[in-house]
């Protein structure tokens, strides 16, 4: 059965691409990243996580959780739950997509935190005495949490000797650098993975459709290729920032709508190649409907190459928003690695540490997606595989 040699080959795939140290520590890398940007009010907030006053016990970590932090805790132990439950992978495909929607649409509907956000209220009262006792996270300091209790609010270097310890040091408006960084790895993995998702989805449609039909379709198919392969997606992406404002889901959705022609590419190959395939010649002649040819039998044996394509892809995405950050166009006060790259060249003044760490994120970031895509292009090239042999 086919179902079964694709099933078997991608666990070979895997397992061959597990084997290379660079997969390894590009999977590593982005685990944490993901952990980071999951847990991420658990881990840099300055609402405490815990308070007791006057034998009360309270969270008013919980109190302040927005949507996104509910969506991104739900859907990311929906996800580990679903790794356990043994059914086809179709399937759970489909139920993640289904908890995500619905996920999504609960919490925006149902969570609503405070308005008013004032960061300062718990240092002072406990510096007052209210609280019997107080438990911070390990980083007590929010994203857009600018220490204006403190006085001077300016720019201090990692470790600094002050009061407040910054193991990162604060940026020009006085925000703690580790925090926004935790913060920023939120946009940095959402705007890889949703606009390549966007990408890929456009492409395999259309690409599937041109390697399968042939023909009239191919030859249009090409033509739409090479006109969306001529779009400068950064002066698209400027265009649109100019005239309708700066907004993160607009950036996923230009960067994944001018992106599609490369999977469609790869798909339009593999199609060609398997079409005239006996399995697929016995579902026609079975009389499945064309979705179910193409998605179903001919997608799962052509998906390797696209796997790798999709891991450049992501990190593509990932170095269009921080270009885009670092020039001063990226999102407004939400933080983001090129915009804290754009503040350490604002002034005459070269400050280190605001360059060095989201500098250091982008690149160990960009480079894991890139070793991850190596070694599963190595792992699925026989001619490869032959000159080591």
């Amino acid at each position: 059965m086919p179902g079964r040699g694709s099933r078997s080959y991608g666990a070979q795939v895997i397992r061959e691409a597990l084997t290379n140290w660079g997969v390894r520590f590009g999977l590593a890398w982005i685990a944490i990243l993901v952990l980071a940007a999951v847990f991420a009010p658990l881990l840099a907030n300055s609402h405490p996580l815990l308070l007791s006053e006057q034998g009360h016990i309270s969270s008013p970590m919980l109190r302040y959780l927005t949507p996104g932090d509910v969506s991104l805790l739900v859907i990311f132990f929906a996800a580990i739950g679903l790794l356990f439950v043994p059914v086809r992978p179709r399937i759970k495909f489909g139920v993640f997509v289904i908890a995500v929607i619905v996920t999504v649409l609960v919490t925006h509907w149902f969570v609503v935190p405070p308005k008013l956000t004032i960061y300062e209220q718990y240092r002072d009262d406990q510096a007052a005495g209210k609280y019997d006792w107080v438990v911070y996270a390990p980083i007590p300091y929010s994203p857009k949490d600018y220490l204006r209790d403190q006085g001077d609010t300016g720019l201090e270097a990692p470790l600094s000797e002050t009061h407040q310890v910054h193991y990162f040091g604060t940026g020009t408006n006085g925000a703690d650098v580790l925090s926004r960084m935790i913060y920023a790895a939120r946009i940095a993995l959402g705007i890889g993975f949703v606009a390549t998702g966007i990408a890929m989805a456009i492409g395999v449609v259309i690409g599937g459709l041109m390697g399968y039909f042939s023909g009239l379709i191919d030859i249009i198919g090409m033509r739409l290729v090479e006109i969306f392969e001529a779009v400068p997606t950064l002066f698209l992406l400027l265009t649109f920032v100019a005239f309708f404002g700066r907004s993160l889901y607009m950036m996923m959705a230009i960067i994944g709508i001018t992106s599609w022609s490369g999977y469609a590419r790869y798909i339009r190959a593999e199609f060609l190649r398997l079409r005239q395939q006996e399995f697929v010649l016995a579902a026609i002649a079975s009389g499945l409907p064309l979705r179910s040819v193409l998605f179903r039998h001919m997608l799962p044996n052509g998906v390797a190459p696209l796997l790798v394509a999709a891991s450049f892809g992501v990190a593509s995405a990932i170095l269009a928003e921080a270009v885009l950050s670092f020039l001063g166009l990226g999102l407004v006060d939400d933080p983001s690695w090129g915009q804290m790259l754009n503040e350490a060249v604002q002034s005459s003044t070269f400050y280190w540490w605001l360059a060095a760490f989201p500098g250091g994120a982008i690149f160990l970031t960009v480079f894991a997606y890139n070793l991850m895509g190596e070694a599963l292009r190595d792992a699925i090239d026989p001619y490869l595989k032959k000159k080591a042999a």
